[in-house]
């Protein structure tokens, strides 16, 4: 039990339904879909696209979004994968010859085809019960008459106002600047390009007045994308994969998205008595950060589109994991290998649902970096996503450049089942963290045994681009002694990352999680 005089929050617990997720309003508005007779995945939606305004600097329907669910009254698992890709005129050879040594940030070379609205269209078509046109009315009510502006939100958009160009700065600032915590936000030109999906389905967006308007909107800024790009945009069911630790299996999405790394690591981990550990003591943030290492090199070698890679049964192989085990030296930090394959960045809006019948969903969607690539259409306000920086072009790498290639992304869902079972839909934010959250997450859960908010709450440490990033809940000795195994210990500007989780107790009761690092909380009925 938690210290009820401390700082802090309980989990939430419901026994009809339950939403998490960063942004109370989407969390209400996801409730209010269930209890009108929506289902999981209506519900999801709803509060997915809302956060798109609750959260423009985090996502929004220029961006791509990864789904995991369960069917009620089922155990598998369904993979959406609904990332876009590259322009077919994108070429890595062109960018390398203007000297180009990464994809620009700011560049529409970043601007990959988005990809979510496609997969929300047809995740309702096949899992919904309301139909589209209910999930979206919220988002198209509150883009329409505004948003307060919540305070992480604020937080964040203010570091990111030299990020935003053009139309952009026009449409996401408010005389010039950032808005202050309380300010109403709307996107009127969003609610209307939500009002053509709504009645008309995909082609309201990826094709006719809209995506004429993101198109001219991209070449303008030198951008090579067409309108066959756009109407060639399709999200599509894959395969999931998944990985055991501590008594739980974590499903995960296949390349194009980074979750082979969470098993990875966490298939690594098994070689270390984690559990015998203080939990946020030195030891167990050295082998983590030397885990972390091992297995973000690998995934550099390895994810890329799934049409381009072969390697996935190699980096879930337990012998791969054994090999990099014996690499790590609980004594010395080695040398930092994976930084700079992508961006740094913590732009990402997680939701997790759970129904009355059970049906678990874990998505996932993201315009990558903060405010992505910084362009809006000059019409409707469609804000860019800058996914294509998660290539390399580095000539002939299977994560090289090229058009009609998906990059590898670090946003990834996650979901636990139990003996089987479907038994905690969750999700870590924060960009190249995620997969390193998933461990750590599990870990919190199974061998200290916290209960999901406390899993949530716990102090985090990310060894990445060459500095171990420790938040301030660690203590000055912890953060000595790792400085003394060779790690260069910083304290990041911000939180690392956030989460949401819901887990489905045997007694049918469901437990929810919702991270302080963010404005939202979990909600249920």
């Amino acid at each position: 039990m938690r210290d009820f005089m401390a700082s802090g929050r309980s989990a939430t617990f419901a026994t009809n339904g339950m939403c998490a997720t960063s942004h109370p309003l989407a969390a209400k508005v996801a409730v209010q879909m269930l209890e009108a007779g929506g289902n999981a995945v209506d519900a999801a939606i709803a509060g997915a696209v809302l956060l798109g305004i609750c959260e423009p600097q985090m996502t929004g329907i220029g961006g791509d979004c990864f789904v995991l669910l369960t069917p009620a009254g089922e155990d598998r698992v369904v993979a959406l994968n609904g990332s876009g890709r590259a322009p077919a005129g994108l070429d890595a050879a062109v960018m390398r010859d203007k000297g180009m040594k990464t994809v620009p940030l700011g560049g529409p070379e970043a601007v990959t085809i988005p990809g979510a609205i496609d997969a929300f269209c047809l995740l309702s078509k096949d899992f919904g019960k309301l139909g589209l046109k209910a999930s979206l009315a919220p988002a198209i009510h509150y883009a329409e008459t505004g948003v307060p502006v919540a305070p992480r939100v604020a937080f964040d958009w203010a570091q990111a106002v030299d990020s935003l160009q053009g139309r952009a700065r026009d449409l996401f600032l408010l005389n010039g600047k950032a808005p202050v915590a309380g300010q109403l936000f709307s996107a009127k030109g969003q609610a209307e390009v939500l009002r053509r999906i709504a009645m008309t389905g995909r082609e309201g967006f990826y094709e006719g007045e809209v995506a004429e308007d993101m198109v001219a909107s991209l070449n303008a800024a030198g951008g090579v994308h067409t309108l066959d790009d756009f109407a060639k945009c399709y999200a599509e069911y894959t395969d999931p994969i998944n990985g055991g630790y501590g008594g739980l299996d974590l499903w995960e999405h296949p390349p194009n998205g980074q979750g082979a790394t969470a098993i990875l690591m966490l298939n690594i981990l098994k070689h270390f008595e984690i559990a015998g550990m203080a939990p946020f003591g030195a030891q167990r943030a050295h082998i983590e950060a030397e885990a972390t290492k091992l297995a973000y090199d690998t995934r550099n070698r390895v994810i890329a589109d799934p049409d381009h890679t072969s390697r996935l049964a190699h980096m879930l192989s337990e012998e791969t994991a054994a090999k990099l085990a014996g690499l790590i030296d609980p004594k010395r930090a080695m040398p930092m290998a994976h930084a700079g394959t992508e961006a740094v960045h913590k732009d990402t809006i997680y939701i997790t649902v759970v129904d009355k019948d059970r049906m678990c969903v874990s998505l996932i969607y993201s315009v990558f970096h903060s405010f992505g690539a910084g362009i809006a259409s000059d019409k409707f306000g469609v804000l860019f996503q800058n996914r294509g920086a998660g290539f390399t072009l580095e000539e002939g790498h299977v994560n090289e450049a090229k058009g009609g290639k998906r990059p590898m992304h670090t946003i990834i869902p996650g979901l636990l089942k139990k003996d089987g079972r479907p038994y905690m839909p969750f999700g870590v934010m924060g960009g190249a963290y995620q997969s390193n959250g998933h461990a750590r997450f599990m870990t919190n859960l199974t061998d200290f045994g916290m209960d999901v908010q406390t899993a949530i709450d716990a102090p985090r440490c990310f060894a990445d681009s060459k500095v171990l990033n420790m938040e301030t809940g660690y203590g000055d000795d912890v953060r000595a002694e790792l400085s003394a195994l060779g790690h260069d210990v910083q304290t990041p500007e911000g939180p690392i990352g956030g989460a949401q989780a819901i887990m489905v107790s045997d007694d049918g009761v469901l437990v929810g999680g919702s991270d302080p690092r963010k404005d939202g909380c979990a909600l249920g009925y």
